[in-house]
């Protein structure tokens, strides 16, 4: 199976009642060979109308916290633990979660990435660890089946808490040294 072909099957999901109320499903965006896969928790407002990940006011943040490492969409991919908007931008519930966990499994499986960075602790609880403190443990590494895997913060976070940006940065310097490291053909400065 391809990326095209497991989007379409997405978009007829209704294995959870986020269905219910999306605009768009969000199914993830970016390049398709990336070696680093960036998992946000889901779609806020402006993804589910224009059914494209990160494009809001997070998404901008997340575009400028990428350049400062020398990366662009154009060489990673995006994906969200949920394809469907959680009411009023909530967390996603377990239930939610598990439902849309094969998704994004086989999204994984497809991409086959190097390097999974999830933004914010609701994505690392749920790929790195269920009691990982984002507070304590941002900007740490692990490796699960070869895949090395990293939490920083939510750009939403970095939004609402401007004073977080310092460490982040210094996350972000970290991931920008082993994407250079492990990774073979995504162009980084």
């Amino acid at each position: 199976m391809d990326l095209k072909t497991l989007r379409s099957s997405c978009e007829d999901c209704k294995k959870c009642a986020l269905w219910e109320t999306r605009t768009n499903v969000v199914f993830g965006g970016g390049n398709e060979n990336a070696e680093v896969l960036f998992i946000g928790e889901g779609p806020g407002e402006q993804e589910d109308l224009s059914g494209q990940p990160f494009v809001g006011r997070a998404g901008k943040l997340l575009d400028d916290m990428l350049a400062i490492i020398g990366l662009d969409r154009s060489n990673i991919y995006i994906a969200n633990m949920v394809k469907c908007r959680p009411p009023k931008n909530r967390d996603p519930l377990k239930i939610e979660m598990e439902a849309c966990m094969p998704w994004l499994r086989s999204q994984s499986k497809i991409l086959n990435p190097k390097i999974i960075v999830c933004l914010g602790r609701v994505s690392a609880m749920s790929i790195i660890r269920e009691d990982f403190k984002i507070t304590a443990e941002h900007g740490q590494w692990t490796e699960k089946n070869g895949i090395k895997m990293m939490a920083i913060y939510h750009p939403a976070a970095l939004l609402r808490d401007p004073r977080r940006r310092p460490e982040t940065f210094e996350d972000l310097k970290e991931l920008q040294r082993v994407i250079k490291e492990v990774c073979e053909h995504t162009y980084i400065n």
